[in-house]
């Protein structure tokens, strides 16, 4: 950016005419004010250290296990091809030939189980 006081500056005015003057600065720039310190009680705080919970949130003990990457694989084919409802899922991953890790068919009840046993 160049910032050469004397460089010509053409200045389009109201009435659309051009006025070649030489321009060093903006004229309709605001005056630049420092800033003040905000007096509402928390505003510009993001929390204060030990006053807020940390939730723990998807988090793991380990990294997942071969079974559980294949289920997951399993699932997002099963739902990019449109399934919706748990039985869909289970017949899905029967066709598959995914098994229950204790070597079944997958039922909705085994489904419930097994995804409330992962997301524990």
């Amino acid at each position: 950016m160049d910032h050469e006081p004397s460089r010509q500056a053409a200045v389009t005015a109201i009435g659309g005419r051009e006025n070649l003057s030489r321009l060093d600065h903006n004229p309709h720039l605001k005056p630049w004010q420092m800033p003040t310190p905000n007096n509402v009680a928390g505003k510009g705080r993001i929390e204060s250290p030990g006053d807020t919970p940390n939730l723990v949130w998807q988090t793991r003990a380990a990294p997942p296990s071969d079974y559980e990457n294949t289920l997951g694989d399993a699932l997002e084919v099963l739902f990019e091809r449109g399934a919706e409802t748990a039985e869909q899922v289970a017949a899905g991953l029967n066709e598959m030939g995914l098994r229950t890790p204790d070597s079944q068919a997958w039922t909705v009840a085994s489904l419930e189980s097994e995804m409330a046993r992962l997301g524990a």
